[in-house]
């Protein structure tokens, strides 16, 4: 059977590896298992992915992020206790990425002509068996670099797309469940990445951020894994006006399959997927959505953000691994998508924006 291309605007693979201790070049069946028992995260024992479950879904291209937040003394989420700690996190991380590298496991993505390097690579018609993943280097929060100058620090080693806030208050920027526009650490963020010509993500800025961003910021935007508002009334989505004005900018939209941002009244830990009737149809009715406001199907596409700590508990009941994903392109045909706006879907208005951009 065809399957598409798929490329994914999300996932935190370097987060998987060096904070879950997941061996990804390992199957799902054994990451789970090695993880039976353990109750440290929410998550355990429901991973979706791994290099082969990529493959096997002809997921030849992701966007691959960093992430580590600071935490001030009365920040209750999760984090570090300096920039300078989180900054050494992601170097961990970036380390993670570098030794698979060098086994073949993945390729990093810098230029458009390594873009289009690996494209050739993954579409020879030969077996993806061995083929490396192609990753764009995003950071998910700018907490860890410990000033300004870091950001070049970080394009010099391959970073290419930064999403300036992430949960709650950033250094840089506040994100979702908080309120705010960016300070002017953040601007200054802003005017060094448009220097650098890097992809700002928008991701996670809440509403006041996102509307600040959008007018300071003079380069490449995109939105590397979001959900519509008018689904799931939270500050996480987006509303239509965010919507529209993203499309404006020629942006794509990843759509994710966290199930608290799919279907309205998730309580983690307490609701499962199959009693909230949370299945892969979700997320097509999330494409389809953006795909109506832009009148087009140019900039939707897939930002699953699978395993960013959750896993089968909070993901639709019909998806097993990231190799399931291969389902939506199935559901966008029972639609009436035609073959050419399935494949700008799943990996062509990314592919495209990324040889904009890069």
């Amino acid at each position: 059977m065809y399957k598409p291309f798929i490329a994914d605007a999300h996932l935190d693979l370097s987060m998987n590896a060096m904070e879950w201790n997941r061996d990804l070049r390992e199957s799902v069946q054994e990451i789970n298992r090695r993880e039976a028992g353990m109750t440290d995260k929410p998550d355990r024992g429901n991973a979706t992915i791994s290099f082969e479950e990529l493959r096997k879904g002809n997921v030849g291209l992701v966007v691959a992020t960093q992430i580590a937040r600071y935490v001030a003394p009365d920040n209750k989420l999760p984090g570090w206790h300096s920039p300078e700690q989180a900054w050494a996190q992601t170097q961990a991380q970036l380390a993670w990425y570098r030794a698979m590298e060098e086994e073949g496991q993945m390729v990093m993505i810098r230029t458009k002509e390594e873009l289009d390097n690996h494209l050739k690579l993954w579409q020879d018609g030969k077996p993806n068996d061995k083929k490396p993943i192609g990753y764009l280097l995003s950071i998910e929060g700018a907490d860890s670099f410990v000033n300004v100058d870091y950001v070049e620090r970080a394009y010099n080693y391959g970073l290419r797309a930064v999403g300036p806030a992430h949960y709650g208050p950033g250094r840089y920027a506040n994100g979702t469940d908080s309120s705010g526009r960016l300070n002017e650490m953040g601007q200054a963020l802003l005017r060094k990445m448009d220097e650098l010509n890097m992809i700002l993500d928008v991701t996670h800025l809440n509403d006041d951020a996102f509307w600040h961003a959008l007018e300071l910021y003079k380069g490449k935007i995109w939105a590397s894994h979001n959900n519509c508002r008018v689904f799931v009334n939270h500050n996480r989505q987006f509303s239509d006006d965010m919507i529209k004005a993203l499309i404006e900018r020629d942006t794509v939209i990843g759509l994710a399959l966290d199930a608290w941002m799919m279907v309205p009244g998730w309580v983690r830990g307490v609701s499962t997927p199959e009693g909230m009737n949370c299945n892969l149809e979700i997320m097509v009715n999330n494409i389809d959505h953006i795909c109506q406001l832009a009148g087009n199907t140019k900039h939707a596409a897939i930002g699953s953000d699978l395993d960013g700590a959750f896993g089968t508990e909070q993901c639709p009941y019909d998806l097993k691994t990231i190799a399931d994903i291969q389902k939506v392109p199935v559901l966008l045909k029972k639609r009436g998508y035609s073959d050419k706006d399935i494949e700008s879907i799943a990996s062509e208005n990314l592919i495209r924006f990324m040889r904009k951009a890069l």
